[in-house]
């Protein structure tokens, strides 16, 4: 399955600490960098889109355990909670918001942002 993830400016951080403790290490703390989409109201995204197994949406949900590679504590366990909690899944396209992080599934990451109500601008860090 692809996941399509919108990330607004406000929780950039918050879901780089969630993606380091989802994915594969230090490297993902640069998963959401450039805000180069906006919602209808003008708020700034930064996205990404990736094949996901089955079992990420569980593990996304679930609670969450500090990865045995950070043995110095690189990431904030309370900011990737602070995502977490703000964390929508859905199958389907939803209309993101400014206080979510929103996951959607869907073949075409394009399209899935277009349904999700975001369209592409300059990036802007």
């Amino acid at each position: 399955m692809r996941l399509t993830i919108a990330c607004p400016d406000a929780l950039r951080d918050d879901a780089n600490n969630l993606a380091m403790v989802l994915g594969f290490g230090p490297a993902d703390a640069e998963t959401y960098v450039a805000l180069n989409w906006q919602d209808a109201d003008g708020n700034l995204y930064a996205v990404a889109s990736l094949p996901v197994s089955d079992t990420f949406a569980t593990a996304a949900q679930v609670a969450l355990q500090r990865p045995a590679w950070d043995t110095d504590s690189a990431i904030s366990m309370a900011a990737a909670n602070r995502a977490q909690a703000a964390l929508v899944f859905s199958l389907e396209a939803v209309e993101v918001a400014p206080d979510k992080l929103t996951a959607c599934a869907g073949d075409d990451a394009l399209a899935t942002l277009a349904a999700m109500g975001l369209t592409q601008v300059e990036a802007q860090e």
